[in-house]
């Protein structure tokens, strides 16, 4: 697959909120409620990263997820990157939405 070119790469950027360009990859981090949101969403990215078999690299620290793309074997962005950073963005938005279960608010009050 080849790289993006620079231009593309910004037309790309422009329609991925919250993602920044850092050299040959693209970042973001997402912030949620607690440590079991954030494996959630992680959880979510790893199952279809390895649908996509294209891996982003993972920064997990409590309730905030790093998530950096990459096409290493192309030497830089391609839409491989754009695409599963779209998918990522709309996991976030997805799991805003999923209520908590009862018996979970009523483990966490317990603690």
């Amino acid at each position: 697959m080849k790289p993006l070119t620079l231009p593309e790469i910004r037309g790309a950027i422009t329609q991925l909120a919250g993602w920044h360009r850092r050299g040959v990859s693209i970042t973001r981090t997402f912030q949620f409620d607690d440590f079991v949101a954030a494996m959630k969403f992680v959880n979510r990215v790893a199952r279809a990263a390895e649908k996509a078999q294209h891996h982003p690299d993972i920064i997990i620290q409590w309730n905030r997820v790093r998530l950096t793309l990459s096409t290493h074997d192309a030497g830089g962005l391609t839409m491989k990157d754009f695409a599963l950073a779209a998918m990522c963005n709309r996991f976030k938005e997805a799991q805003g939405k999923i209520t908590v279960p009862v018996w979970s608010k009523t483990h966490a009050a317990s603690r």
